[in-house]
């Protein structure tokens, strides 16, 4: 599913009445929806009171007032912030609606009531005017149900930031696609259930707009899981390496270890500095072990066993040793890398020698940055709030030339050339210690097999959502890997 931006959503409107389609006709199949669902999930409703802005959202508001009143036989109202601009659609709608009009300042919402907020939809820019504001506050005061109009009033159909204040909605609908607004936090929290309503609006308006956002999903990359050849040995199923730390902080790598093995790497070797080799052992049964000394050793390794992707980061430690060893790794042009946690505190450390040096996408590589290791390595652009995380997510992987992982409850994946989606299925359960070294370890699993680094990043994410929504209540980073097994297994078998 391609995600629009409040630009991209002009121009699809545009392009459908270029198409045969009028706009007026897009603002009837709208408002119809509205009323559609307003009937469908709150019939009890004792009254129905439709706030419309001056613009097309407010036009939407005005068919669905209209549709409502024609339909149901409930009392309805409609209440405006300004007038519509003479001689436009909404003006039109407006002029549809037989009931009295008032003014939005004179609203006294009741709890019993169903508030469909039509003031501004997605395209919104600027904060909301205070008599808006206050609107808003003295429905939140009432505890009126809510459905909204393509976005929650007050909210970004851009980032899903808060423009002063915005309800929270019980329902949303909206048209064609989603907005980055309703999937990026906050918005997403706001919008409730998001409804995505057929206007009209046919999919082949947007071959000149190209989207470069989707929703994350199997059909982002369900084609590109790798599948093993019969007559492959284990090496050709890929052979992923991860870097461990001192004796005292090896788990973080075995859990990365074990995510890859169970994510179909035919082949995994822990590399150890000297001192964590005996705790290792305890440890790792169908994982192999090597000792590594010095950054050398690790090229070394990588060339002569055909490693086909590597892991750095997960407890591995922020001295000059593990620097060097970082160094390194970016310097060689081959083995995909994965480079997370303590591996990103390092790259921060030199930034701009860093970034200087990623003048093209070799070594081919994959950051996974949570919020503070993002604003560490990309301080101005997680200072930078007219920035929406997408925006953030682009440009930080254009700099890098890198895939990168904006991790979080919506988490973010973008390429260098802009391609982009935000996952959906995250869960809460993922908030745990270790779950990240679960993911690094699925995503060099699925470049070990040959998946490119945008597309295996997407699968690695919502594999392991997946899992941690599966697992549920009580899981640990422990129990992932197999969780995270049992979802690959199913979507390698459709």
């Amino acid at each position: 599913m391609e995600i629009l931006t409040p630009a991209e959503m002009a121009q699809a409107d545009h392009n459908a009445e270029r198409a045969g389609v009028p706009t007026w006709q897009l603002m009837q199949a709208a408002g119809e929806a509205v009323a559609s669902e307003a009937l469908k999930r709150f019939a009890k409703a004792g009254r129905i009171a439709v706030l419309c802005g001056p613009g097309n959202n407010g036009g939407d508001g005005y068919v669905a007032a209209a549709c409502l009143l024609a339909d149901s036989g409930l009392p309805v109202e409609v209440w405006r912030s300004g007038k519509p601009r003479a001689g436009s659609d909404a003006a039109r709608a407006a002029g549809k609606w037989s009931g009295a009009v008032g003014e939005l300042e004179d609203f006294s919402p009741q709890p019993d009531m169903l508030v469909i907020d039509a003031l501004y939809g997605a395209g919104l820019a600027r904060e909301l005017e205070s008599s808006d504001r206050r609107a808003l506050e003295r429905v939140r005061a009432a505890g009126s149900q809510v459905l909204a109009v393509d976005l929650p009033s007050g909210l970004s159909g851009l980032s899903g930031a808060v423009f002063g204040d915005a309800l929270q909605a019980d329902c949303t609908v909206t048209f064609f696609r989603p907005k980055p607004g309703h999937l990026l936090y906050p918005g997403r929290s706001l919008c409730g259930e998001l409804v995505l309503a057929d206007i009209g609006i046919t999919a082949g308006v947007l071959s000149d707009i190209a989207p470069q956002l989707w929703e994350n999903g199997p059909e982002v990359w369900l084609h590109a899981l790798p599948r093993p050849s019969a007559i492959a040995h284990k090496y050709q199923r890929g052979h992923v390496v991860v870097l461990s730390g001192k004796m005292s902080a090896t788990g973080a790598a075995r859990l990365s270890a074990e995510a890859a093995a169970r994510a179909g790497a035919g082949a995994v070797t822990v590399l150890s500095p000297p001192d964590a080799l005996a705790a290792l052992a305890t440890h790792l049964t169908a994982t192999m072990l090597h000792r590594f000394d010095a950054p050398d050793d690790v090229l070394t390794f990588a060339e002569q066993r055909k490693v086909q992707s590597l892991v750095c980061g997960p407890g591995f430690g922020t001295g000059e040793k593990q620097m060097a060893v970082v160094s390194a790794l970016l310097q060689q042009g081959e083995t995909p890398l994965v480079l997370d946690a303590d591996a990103i505190t390092l790259l921060a450390k030199d930034r701009d020698a860093f970034l200087k040096a990623r003048t093209g996408e070799k070594p081919p590589l994959v950051l996974t940055p949570h919020e503070g290791e993002f604003a560490r390595l990309f301080s101005d652009l997680a200072e930078d709030k007219m920035l929406s995380k997408v925006e953030r997510a682009r440009m930080a992987a254009k700099r890098a030339m890198a895939v990168v992982i904006y991790k979080g409850a919506d988490t973010v994946i973008a390429a260098p050339d802009g391609r982009a989606v935000i996952n959906t299925n995250g869960t809460v359960w993922l908030a745990t210690a270790g779950s990240g070294d679960v993911l690094a370890g699925l995503v060099a699993a699925l470049l070990a097999q040959g998946t490119s680094p945008f597309e295996g990043a997407c699968a690695a994410v919502w594999i392991h959502a997946e899992a941690g929504r599966r697992e549920g209540f009580g899981m640990t980073a422990e129990d992932l890997p197999q969780a995270a097994r049992k979802v690959l297994a199913e979507l390698i078998s459709r």
